[in-house]
C-alpha cells in the first residue's frame, strides 16, 4: 500500500510539472526560443490566484480560468514587446535576456508579497482522502490527474489536428515560405506564446498545494522544467507528459526511500535517459 501511495504521489507531482513545462516545450521545440523566464509566468499565475482569493474573495476553482487568461495576456504582451526581438538572436542572447527577466520577477514578487511561503484555501471537496480500490488517495491529487489528462488531450489535438497547428508547424519549418503562402506567422507565434504562458500560469496556481509558492519559485523549479523538456523531447506534448511522469515518480520515490541521496537520483536518471534517447523520449525528427 505504501508503494502504491508513493506511485500515486509521484504521478500527481509529475502532472503539475507537465502542466507548467508543456508551454516551455512548445515554445522551445516549435518556436526555437530558449525562454528561461517560463517559471516566472508560472509564479505569476500562483500569485494571481492568491490575490484573487485573498483580496477579491474569489473561490479557488473560479480563479483558475482567470489565472489562465491573465497568464495568456501577460504572455502575449511579453511576446509582442520583448520576445519578438529575440527570434533571430542567438541562444546565448535569449538565455541572458530571459534569465534577467527571471531575476526581475523574483525581486518583484519579494517586494509585493514578501519572502515567505503562500498558502491556498482549497474547497472542502478537494481536501482529505478518497478511497479507491482499497487505497486512500488525495482528492486534490485525483483532481489534478483528471485535469491534466484533459488538457494534454486537448493540446495534442490542437497542435496536430487543427488548422492552427498546421500553420504553426509550417511557420516553424520555414517562416518566409509560410508568410508567402498567406500564413500570419507573427500572429501564430504570439498565440502560441500566449497559450504556453497561460498554461504555465494555470500550472503555477494548481501547484501551490504541491510545490509551494515563494519568490524563489521561478529559479528553484526551473531545472525541473528544463529536465521535462529535454528528456521528453522539445516540441512533443506526449513526450513532455511521459518525461514529467517519469521524473515525478523517481523524484518522489527517491526522496521517500533514499532521502540521503537528495536530487542525485533525478539527475542520474536524466543522464541515462538522454544518453539512451538523445532526441528525447518523443523528440521531433529533423
Amino acid at each position: 500500500m505504501v508503494f502504491l501511495g508513493v506511485v500515486f504521489d509521484g504521478i500527481a507531482y509529475g502532472s503539475v510539472l507537465f502542466l507548467i513545462s508543456v508551454g516551455l516545450s512548445v515554445t522551445l521545440g516549435l518556436m526555437n526560443v530558449v525562454n528561461l523566464a517560463h517559471g516566472a509566468f508560472a509564479m505569476f499565475g500562483g500569485y494571481c490566484s492568491i490575490w484573487l482569493a485573498s483580496a477579491c474573495g474569489v473561490p479557488f476553482l473560479a480563479t483558475l480560468p482567470l489565472v489562465f487568461v491573465a497568464g495568456a495576456v501577460a504572455g502575449a504582451l511579453a511576446e509582442r514587446g520583448l520576445y519578438r526581438r529575440l527570434y533571430r538572436a542567438s541562444h546565448l542572447d535569449q538565455v541572458l535576456f530571459t534569465i534577467g527577466l527571471t531575476f526581475m520577477a523574483v525581486a518583484a514578487a519579494t517586494f509585493f508579497w514578501g519572502p515567505g511561503q503562500q498558502r491556498v484555501e482549497l474547497p472542502a471537496f478537494l481536501r482529505g482522502q478518497v478511497r479507491v480500490l482499497g487505497l486512500d488517495l488525495g482528492a486534490y491529487r485525483l483532481f489534478l490527474l483528471a485535469l491534466v489528462v484533459l488538457i494534454s488531450a486537448a493540446l495534442t489535438g490542437l497542435i496536430e489536428r487543427t488548422r492552427y497547428g498546421a500553420q504553426l508547424r509550417a511557420a516553424v519549418d520555414n517562416q518566409q515560405v509560410s508568410a508567402g503562402l498567406g500564413i500570419p506567422v507573427q500572429r501564430v507565434f504570439c498565440v502560441t506564446f500566449a497559450l504556453g504562458s497561460g498554461l504555465a500560469a494555470l500550472g503555477g496556481a494548481l501547484g501551490i498545494e504541491l510545490l509551494g509558492l515563494e519568490p524563489s519559485f521561478a529559479l528553484e523549479y526551473l531545472v525541473y522544467f528544463l529536465l521535462v523538456v529535454s528528456v521528453g523531447g522539445a516540441g512533443s506534448v506526449p513526450g513532455a507528459a511521459l518525461a514529467a511522469l517519469v521524473l515525478g515518480l523517481f523524484d518522489v520515490a527517491g526522496k521517500y526511500y533514499v532521502p540521503e541521496l537528495g536530487a542525485f537520483i533525478i539527475y542520474a536518471l536524466m543522464i541515462v535517459l538522454l544518453m539512451s534517447f538523445p532526441m528525447g523520449l518523443r523528440g521531433r525528427r529533423a
